[in-house]
C-alpha cells in the first residue's frame, strides 16, 4: 500500500499529496532525483513526514542514507525505511546533498546553514512547483485552490465515446478568466494529448467529447483517463462533472457516472458481482507516476476476507482492464466485490456487458477510519428518522428497480435496515424490514412487489434486531428496461434530511455549518439524440414543509438564464422531469450545447439524479452533482 495520507472526513483533501502527485510536479520530480542519485545516499530533513510519500508516488528515488526529525517525538520512526535521527545531528552526517521535503524551504535553509557540514548542498521541493501560470493563487503555493484537479475515464474505442460536462461554477465564487489544462493519457499511460481549454466567463456549461478530441489531434482509438486542472478557481476546490458514456452512430449503449473523487483510497465498494449473463470489466488506472506493482492490487467478495491478488504491473499512469470472473470466477450477483486499491487510484468505474449492450458505473470510496456510533441508535425524536438513503423507482410498468445495500466502511459487519416506499405525492405505500443484514449479505430487492407505477425508496436504520450504525448508509440500485434490455445503475450514500436539528455534521451542508436546508443541483442537457431528465425526490427525515419551492433555471451555454420554471414536490414525494417538455424545444436549442438546468430550492434540499434517454431504448441514470 502507498504510504500516502490522501482524503480525511475533518480536513477533506491534503492539498500536499495533490502537489506531489500532480503529473507535472511528477516530471519535475523525475528531474530532481536523477540529480540527488548523483550524489550517492543522501540526508533527508522530513519536516512536514512527507519524504515517503514523495518517494513511493515517483520512481527512481534517490539512495537515503540518513533522515533528520526535528520533533522529539520522531526520534527514532522509521522514516523512508530507515530510523529518524535529531535534526541537531546533522552536524555529523557524512552525506555530501540533503533534500529538504517541504516547499517555501527559505527559511529553513537559513536555520541550517550554522549547523551542517560546509560542503553539503540543499536541494528542496521548490523545483518541483508547477509553473506561476498554471495556480489561482501565486502567493500562496500550497492553497487549495492551486490544485483544483481530477480525473475522468475517457475513451474513444471500440464504437464508444465519452463525454465530460461540467460548469464554471468558480464563476459564481468571483473567479475570472477560469481555464481547464487538461492531459490525456492512453491505456500505456503515454501522453496522447496536452491542451488549455477556456472555460465560459460566467457560469456557463462546457462539453468535452473524446471524439472531439481525437478528431482535434488525430488520435488513434483510446481508452485512458484525462487528467483536469482548473486554473483560475475560486471557491471550490475540486473539479466536479458529469461524464457520459455513448455509443457512436446512435448505437445501442448508454450510461452515465459522478465524477470521481480526487483522492486515491485503500478500498472501494459498491461493485456488483456479474450475473450469469454478464460480464463486469473493472477499469484500473494508475493515478501516479510509479508502477503498481504485481499483487498490489486485490478483488474480494465483500465479506469474505480471502482478496485475490492481481499479479500484474500496472505501469505510471496506465490503465488496465479487468475481468473479475478472472479474479473471482465463482462470485455471482447479488453478491458484491470489494476493491483493495492501496491507494493507487482515484475512484475507479467498472462496466456491465450483456446482450451487446454497456453501462457503466462507479465504485465508491469505502472509509478506513469510521468506527460505530452507538449515538445513532439513541437518536431524540427530534432527528425523526434519522439517516435517509433515499432512490427513484422508475415507472413499474416500464422497468424493474432493485435495490442493494453495500458495505461502505471496513469496519462495518452488519446493516440494520428497513426499506420505506412512497409514491409520487409523498404518501407511503408500503415498507419492509430487512433485517440485521451481515457484511456478506445477497439481499437485492426488487421494488415491484410494492406495487408502486412511480415514486421513491428510501432505506433507513432499524435496530429491532440489534446491530450498529456508523452514518455511513450506502446502496447500489439498478434499473432494468423491461422492454429494450438495457439498464443502467449508480450507487450513493444517506445523509439526515431537512430537520432543524443537527448531529454531528448532519443534514450536511456544503457552505457553512449544518443544517443544510437548501438545494443547487446541475441538470446537464441532451443533444439532438437523447433526451435529459432528472429524477428529485424531497426526503425528509421528519416533519418539513408540505411542498418543496423549487426553480429550474435554464442557462445559456454563456452562463446567461434565458428562463425559469416553477416546480413543487410533496414532502416525501418525488417528480420525474424532462427539460425538453418543462422548457419546450426552441428554449433548450437557444441553451445551445454547454447549456444547462440549475435546479435551486431555499426551503429544502433536494436529492437529484440525472440521466439521457434515447430512441434506442438506452437510458442513463447516477445521482446528480450540486455547487
Amino acid at each position: 500500500m502507498l504510504n500516502i495520507q490522501t482524503f480525511d472526513a475533518k480536513s477533506g483533501g491534503n492539498v500536499l499529496y495533490k502537489a506531489l502527485a500532480h503529473p507535472v510536479a511528477a516530471e519535475r520530480a523525475a528531474e530532481l532525483f536523477a540529480l540527488l542519485r548523483g550524489f550517492g545516499p543522501i540526508a533527508v530533513f522530513d519536516p512536514d513526514n512527507i519524504a515517503s510519500a514523495l518517494f513511493a508516488m515517483h520512481p527512481y528515488a534517490p539512495e537515503i542514507g540518513a533522515v533528520f526529525v526535528q520533533n522529539v517525538a520522531e526520534i527514532g520512526a522509521i522514516r523512508s525505511g530507515i530510523a529518524a535521527r535529531p535534526l541537531t545531528e546533522l552536524c555529523d552526517a557524512t552525506q555530501s546533498a540533503i533534500l529538504i521535503a517541504c516547499f517555501d524551504s527559505a527559511r529553513i535553509r537559513a536555520r541550517l546553514t550554522h549547523f551542517m557540514p560546509k560542503s553539503m548542498q540543499i536541494f528542496d521541493l521548490d523545483s518541483l512547483r508547477l509553473p506561476g501560470e498554471m495556480l489561482s493563487v501565486p502567493g500562496r503555493y500550497l492553497d487549495r485552490l492551486n490544485f483544483a484537479t481530477n480525473y475522468a475515464f475517457f475513451r474513444d474505442q471500440d464504437g464508444l465515446s465519452t463525454r465530460l460536462v461540467t460548469a464554471n461554477y468558480w464563476a459564481g465564487y468571483g473567479a475570472r478568466q477560469v481555464r481547464l489544462w487538461l492531459r490525456l493519457f492512453d491505456d500505456k499511460g503515454a501522453v496522447l494529448a496536452e491542451w488549455e481549454q477556456p472555460m465560459p466567463e460566467g457560469p456557463g456549461g462546457l462539453v468535452i467529447d473524446s471524439a472531439s478530441v481525437r478528431a482535434r489531434f488525430g488520435l488513434p482509438e483510446f481508452t485512458g483517463q484525462l487528467f483536469i486542472h482548473a486554473i483560475g478557481a475560486a471557491g471550490h476546490d475540486v473539479v466536479k462533472y458529469a461524464l457520459d458514456t455513448y455509443a457512436q452512430g446512435n448505437g445501442a449503449s448508454l450510461s452515465c457516472t459522478h465524477d470521481a473523487n480526487a483522492w486515491p483510497s485503500e478500498r472501494y465498494a459498491g461493485m456488483p458481482a456479474p450475473a450469469p449473463d454478464e460480464k463486469v470489466i473493472l477499469w484500473l488506472q494508475n493515478s501516479h507516476a510509479a508502477a503498481i506493482p504485481a499483487g498490489s492490487i486485490a478483488l474480494d467478495q465483500m465479506g469474505a476476507e480471502a482478496p485475490v491478488a492481481l499479479n500484474v504491473e500496472i505501469p505510471a499512469y496506465a490503465t488496465l482492464a479487468l475481468d473479475v470472473a478472472t479474479l473471482l470466477p465463482d462470485v455471482r450477483w447479488p453478491a458484491q466485490i470489494e476493491l483493495r486499491a492501496g491507494r493507487h487510484i482515484v475512484r475507479p468505474r467498472y462496466e456491465v456487458t450483456k446482450n451487446g449492450r454497456t453501462r457503466i458505473a462507479h465504485l465508491n470510496v469505502e472509509r478506513a477510519e469510521l468506527p460505530a456510533d452507538p449515538g445513532i441508535k439513541t437518536l431524540p425524536p427530534q432527528m425523526g428518522r434519522g439517516y435517509v438513503l433515499p432512490f427513484p423507482l422508475l415507472t413499474g410498468s416500464r422497468f424493474r428497480s432493485i435495490v442493494l445495500p453495500t458495505p461502505m466502511a471496513h469496519g462495518q459487519q452488519n446493516l440494520p435496515l428497513r426499506l420505506e416506499v412512497f409514491d409520487q405525492d409523498g404518501v407511503k405505500r408500503g415498507e419492509r424490514f430487512l433485517g440485521n443484514l451481515p457484511r456478506d449479505h445477497l439481499c437485492a430487492v426488487d421494488l415491484a412487489e410494492f406495487g408502486v407505477e412511480q415514486g421513491h425508496g428510501e432505506l433507513v436504520y432499524d435496530f429491532r434486531d440489534g446491530g450498529d450504525a456508523d452514518g455511513w448508509l450506502h446502496a447500489l440500485v439498478r434499473y432494468e428496461d423491461l422492454q429494450s434490455g438495457h439498464a443502467a445503475e449508480s450507487s450513493f450514500g444517506g445523509h439526515i434530511y431537512n430537520t432543524l436539528m443537527t448531529y454531528r455534521d448532519e443534514p450536511q451542508s456544503y457552505a457553512g455549518p449544518p443544517p443544510g436546508l437548501t438545494t443547487r443541483l446541475f441538470l446537464k442537457l441532451g443533444d439532438d439524440r437523447r433526451r435529459s431528465f432528472t429524477c428529485l425526490i424531497y426526503p425528509a427525515s421528519g416533519p418539513w414543509a408540505a411542498y418543496s419551492t423549487t426553480v429550474l433555471h435554464l442557462v445559456n451555454k454563456d452562463g446567461v438564464e434565458i428562463a425559469q420554471r416553477d416546480v413543487k414536490i410533496a414532502c416525501s414525494g418525488s417528480a420525474v422531469l424532462f427539460p425538453d417538455e418543462v422548457f419546450g424545444p426552441e428554449l433548450i436549442a437557444d441553451a445551445g450545447i454547454g447549456g444547462y438546468v440549475l435546479i435551486r430550492d431555499v426551503t429544502c434540499r433536494l436529492f437529484g439524479y440525472h440521466g439521457l434517454a434515447d430512441d434506442k431504448g438506452g437510458f442513463s441514470l447516477d445521482h446528480m452533482f450540486g455547487f
